[in-house]
């Protein structure tokens, strides 16, 4: 197999090699295993790594698909490698920017301090389709709005880090980030434990103590459980593994019933009581009589019980509006307001198609530019020009031009590339990176996150209902001065 001798970076940004084909810090390690490989193991690694992913259960459902509803998640060995001063500022800016979110979320469903300044304009927020009027004049508990968020990042051409995204609904893809590690430690035990890798195992022990944190007060033993679409949802494989991890209890929205003001689980011993959910089920579906009246998979009065505080939802009702694309554009604004500092994490630049001047710069530009809808997510409403038709150019101009409030432009970004094993040989392929956040008694960052790999050739479109893979993501421990 040809490696890393012959591998061409083509004038990418890649996180494994410079621009002078040499490993960068704390790669060398990995690239001399590699190379020492005999002729045809690594693609006999890589075999035996899906082979042991499958037989883990590392599944996810693909609406539509044709070849079976479950497949294993695209899997490449070859690790994507973060030195610890990347990591430090990475941490620092998803701290900083959780924390503004979340004082941007209790604002605005409270006091609307900062619509009132007109830092965000007052009618893009009160217009998107996640904002819930419900929430107006509600506090969850702990004022904590955001409780697990995933949030996308990408590497420029320029080496600088930037947000794409910010999911704070029902961010999916921890599972794979605690298994790819498991598969990895066997692959390559001598190099994992050389390159000193920062461990994210410890992740479900702090996705427990934040539930644990949002108990109400006046609860001695209190009953969690995790709240599924059920096993036809593409991430329901997540779901019983995250429940399964933190020893709660998985449910669905046929197990539980509203009675005498609480929630409660059907048991075979009669009704038991949750205090709180950490809900896998957007807003519209979670409780018929307030949102969608056609949702089967929520609990009838379930947002009364909440409202009145007897049971915590994780994340809480409404936060969708803070994951808003078009909102997005404002996070810089919204950092400096609640913080006085500028943001750590700079946004990508931004278009916004509701304004007129960005507007017709989008409409000129779009075989250049990536066009988003406001609330859609897995890499749908998407439009990427210099990939695209003039055909599907024209189509969203149309769309731009009936709904301009729900669509966004950005430029094209070079994102970075890893290493990946493909036929006989190493090629590049861009990736982006979904580090998770938990924010209860504090704020925690796994260290790492979902790499997500476009694994057709050129394509910068990662998600995996979108042909992507994964790769594991080592975040190395600062050198010893």
């Amino acid at each position: 197999m040809e490696t890393f001798q012959t591998y061409d970076t083509e004038d990418f940004f890649d996180e494994l090699v410079d621009e002078n084909g040499s490993p960068r810090p704390g790669v060398q390690i990995l690239v001399d295993k590699i190379e020492s490989l005999p002729n045809g193991d690594l693609t006999l690694r890589q075999k035996e790594a899906e082979a042991l992913l499958l037989k883990m259960g590392i599944t996810f459902n693909v609406y539509g698909a044709d070849e079976g509803t479950e497949k294993i998640l695209p899997f490449d060995l070859i690790p994507r490698i973060l030195p610890s001063n990347d990591w430090q500022q990475i941490e620092a800016g998803l701290k900083q920017r959780i924390f503004a979110l979340n004082e941007f979320l209790q604002d605005i469903y409270n006091d609307k301090k900062i619509l009132k300044d007109n830092v965000v304009p007052k009618d893009l927020i009160l217009s998107s389709k996640t904002y819930r009027k419900e929430c107006e004049g509600f506090s969850p508990p702990r004022k904590i709005w955001c409780h697990i968020t995933g949030t996308d990042l990408i590497r420029g051409g320029d080496g600088c880090f930037y947000v794409l995204e910010d999911n704070l609904r029902c961010p999916s893809g921890v599972s794979y980030v605690l298994e790819n590690r498991q598969v990895l430690k066997r692959t390559f035990p001598h190099v994992f434990e050389q390159s000193k890798v920062r461990p994210v195992d410890e992740y479900p022990v702090k996705l427990l103590d934040m539930l644990e944190h949002l108990v109400p007060r006046n609860v001695q033993s209190p009953t969690i459980g995790l709240l599924t679409p059920g096993k036809y949802n593409s991430a329901y494989f997540e779901h019983s593994f995250l429940s399964q991890q933190m020893g709660i209890e998985l449910v669905e929205g046929k197990d539980l019933v509203v009675a005498d003001g609480y929630v409660h689980m059907l048991t075979t011993k009669g009704l038991k009581r949750i205090d709180v959910l950490y809900r896998r089920i957007d807003d519209d579906f979670i409780d018929p009589t307030v949102f969608r009246p056609d949702s089967l998979l929520g609990v009838k009065g379930l947002v009364d019980v909440y409202k009145a505080g007897r049971i915590a939802l994780a994340n809480a009702l409404g936060t969708g509006v803070a994951d808003d694309k078009v909102v997005y554009a404002y996070v810089p604004k919204i950092i400096k307001y609640y913080t006085g500092e500028d943001a750590i994490l700079p946004n990508v630049p931004t278009y916004i198609c509701g304004e007129e001047k960005d507007r017709s710069y989008v409409l000129a530009h779009l075989d250049e530019l990536v066009v988003k809808a406001a609330n859609e997510s897995g890499g749908y409403g998407m439009l990427v020009g210099p990939h695209s038709t003039k055909k599907e150019r024209d189509i969203f101009a149309e769309k731009i031009a009936e709904d301009p409030r729900n669509y966004i432009a950005q430029p094209t970004i070079s994102l970075s590339r890893v290493p990946t094993i493909v036929g006989d040989r190493l090629e590049g392929r861009h990736v982006d990176l979904r580090p998770y956040v938990i924010f209860g008694e504090d704020i925690y960052v796994q260290p790492g996150g979902l790499t997500r790999v476009a694994l057709k050739k050129g394509s910068l479109v990662v998600n995996s209902s979108q042909g992507g893979g994964s790769k594991d993501t080592w975040v190395l421990l600062p050198s010893p001065q």
